[in-house]
C-alpha cells in the first residue's frame, strides 16, 4: 500500500522563502551588471536553479509497503529497505526524539530529510516532510529512520499487516 506525505506549515514556509530570496538575488543581480559580469551572473543562476531542483528532486514523495521491502519514493532515486532488516516500526512522539540537528541534509527546503541526531536517539536518517506524525523505524543493523506519512497510525497497521 502507499502512504502519502505532505508538507507542515514551516517547510511550505521555508520553501516559498527560499524561492523568493533566490528569484529575488537573480533579478536584482541581472538589474545591475552592465555589459561585464554575465559570466557571474548565469553561474549564480545555475547554481540557485542546481540547489532548488536537488532539493525538489530528494523530498520524500510518498512511501509504500509491500511484502518485501518499505520504499521511500523520491523523484529519481527511491530508497528501499529489505523487510527483513527492518526490527520495528512503531510511532513516535516529538518529545521522546529529543532535540534534534540536522548533521546533513534538509532542514525544511520541501521537508526535512539526510542524516540528524538527537539527544535520545543519537544518528538517524531522515525522510520526512514534517516535524509530527513521526514514525520510527529501526532497522537490524541499528540504524534509526523517521518517516512522516499523513496517516501514522494506518502506515504502522499497514506494515504489520503486510507481513
Amino acid at each position: 500500500m502507499t502512504y502519502r506525505t505532505s508538507l507542515d506549515g514551516l517547510a511550505k514556509v521555508v520553501s516559498t522563502i527560499v524561492a523568493l530570496i533566490f528569484i529575488g538575488i537573480v533579478v536584482l543581480q541581472y538589474s545591475i551588471i552592465k555589459g561585464e559580469g554575465w559570466a557571474v551572473s548565469i553561474c549564480t543562476t545555475v547554481a540557485f536553479f542546481l540547489i532548488y531542483f536537488l532539493a525538489f528532486s530528494l523530498r520524500p514523495i510518498s512511501y509504500k509497503i509491500t511484502a518485501d521491502e518499505l520504499i521511500i519514493h523520491r523523484l529519481f532515486s527511491d530508497q528501499r529497505i529489505d523487510r527483513q532488516q527492518i526490527m520495528s516500526v512503531e510511532l513516535i512522539d516529538k518529545k521522546n526524539i529529543g532535540w534534534a540537528i540536522r548533521i546533513f541534509g534538509s532542514g525544511g527546503l520541501f521537508g526535512y530529510y539526510g542524516t540528524f541526531s538527537s539527544t535520545k536517539l543519537g544518528s538517524m536518517t531522515w525522510y520526512a516532510t514534517r516535524r509530527d506524525r513521526t514514525i520510527l523505524v529501526k532497522t537490524n543493523g541499528l540504524k534509526k529512520i523517521i518517516l512522516t506519512p499523513d496517516d501514522p497510525e494506518l502506515f504502522v497497521a499497514g506494515f504489520y499487516a503486510e507481513h
